[in-house]
């Protein structure tokens, strides 16, 4: 049985159109066909093995569906230079964000290159075979100063970064099955199902919005512009690997749901999941997304204040800024900026700081941190911050 989708996916006009391209003019797909599945999987058994962890896994999802394309598999070491020295591949493409294996220098000697490799999920359970093709050393400081502009390991990204192996192993891979999963079965759509959900529904431009937080007033006051601007909107949330105090993902996914149950047009939101993990890396990964969606279909992207960001490392504005780094042609998606929204008092409504000329002392806007002290000690958190609908999931989920 296929998916059941939710009244916000399932309705459509039926009217096709040509579709934004993928990035590099292709979807990637790099599951095997059935006819040769059974004999790679009995090809395995023979093969050494590796083991990812979460995040790797769900790279590999990413890349299994396209999620990543153009990649086909972990970077090798061209591309890898490439994207920490001038952030695109070696072939010329943007792209800010090195998607890589790492194991350690004691597994790595046991493997050369030309091998196939076996891989496997956290349940043991086989996922593909890796084709390696190339072992090279993880400059684990370039990296983390490329990427994340730091070195401080303080920085969730940073302190991964320098938990990784010290080798890493490049090259394509033939994925068997994805990896498993419990939650969010109907909202777990590749860029092919998402692409032929704008396609029936008559969607030509479409706006995508990340994120990994409840979405309260001021996150549904850009959507909502944006909105006014295209066709439909995509909201994406990301539900794979986040930092130990972000809100999960379970939470988060009530409060997506009851928001557009009752205040969003049905006819013109998407919802679906991204597997793919927060990497925090500021501006870099802004571009990242915004390439993401490029490949589940969407023409323009939302970015907001300090985009992807986390403590002080990046300016409010820096995920703008970069996009002044790349040709729009050569990114292909368009970006919708947007400054820092909240509630007005004095005008009596959502704003931002380009709209409303009133003193911050009439604004309403709440930190992160601020809201979860809130929710654990049983305040609500005000209406002109966040629905009723959502602080009552938040209290009864957090609190």
């Amino acid at each position: 049985m296929g998916k059941v989708y939710p009244l916000w996916i399932r309705r459509g006009e039926g009217r096709g159109m040509e579709q934004i391209k993928p990035h590099g003019g292709v979807l990637v797909n790099r599951l095997v066909k059935d006819e040769i599945r059974n004999s790679l999987i009995e090809k395995a058994k023979g093969l050494k093995h590796i083991v990812l962890d979460q995040w790797a896994t769900s790279d590999l999802e990413m890349l299994a569906v396209g999620a990543f394309s153009p990649l086909e598999g972990f970077m090798e070491s061209e591309d890898y230079k490439n994207v920490l020295d001038m952030k695109r591949l070696a072939n010329g493409l943007p792209w800010t964000i090195p998607i890589t294996l790492s194991i350690s220098k004691e597994k790595s000697s046991t493997l050369k290159e030309g091998d196939d490799v076996a891989l496997l999920g956290q349940d043991k359970a086989l996922l593909a075979i890796l084709h390696l093709q190339e072992k090279f050393h993880h400059d684990k400081e370039k990296e983390a100063l490329e990427i994340y502009g730091t070195s401080d390991t303080q920085h969730p990204g940073v302190a991964r970064v320098y938990k990784m192996g010290e080798v890493l192993l490049g090259g394509k891979f033939s994925v068997l099955q994805l990896p498993k999963h419990e939650k969010f079965l109907n909202y777990r759509l590749t860029p092919q199902e998402t692409r032929k959900i704008f396609s029936e529904r008559g969607w030509r431009r479409v706006v995508g919005f990340q994120t990994r937080n409840p979405v309260h007033r001021a996150h549904e006051y850009i959507q909502k512009c944006a909105l006014e601007t295209v066709d439909g909107l995509l909201l994406h949330p990301l539900v794979g690997e986040t930092k130990e105090d972000d809100i999960p993902a379970e939470l988060r996914m009530k409060c997506y749901e009851v928001l557009l149950e009752n205040y969003y047009p049905k006819d013109r939101v998407a919802l679906s999941v991204l597997a793919a993990a927060m990497r925090y890396a500021g501006p870099n990964e802004a571009i990242f997304h915004a390439i993401i969606r490029k490949n589940y279909g969407c023409t323009h992207f939302i970015v907001g204040r300090d985009h992807a960001g986390v403590g002080k490392y990046y300016g409010p504005f820096d995920a703008h800024y970069i996009f002044d780094e790349f040709d729009p042609a050569e990114l292909g998606i368009t970006p919708l900026f947007f400054d820092f929204t909240f509630y007005c008092k004095k005008c009596n409504g959502m704003a931002s700081y380009k709209s409303c000329p009133h003193d911050s002392s009439e604004h309403i806007s709440l930190s992160g941190t601020k809201v979860r002290e809130m929710l654990k000690s049983g305040q609500v958190p005000p209406p002109e911050f966040t629905r009723r609908e959502v602080a009552e999931i938040l209290l009864n989920g957090v609190a």
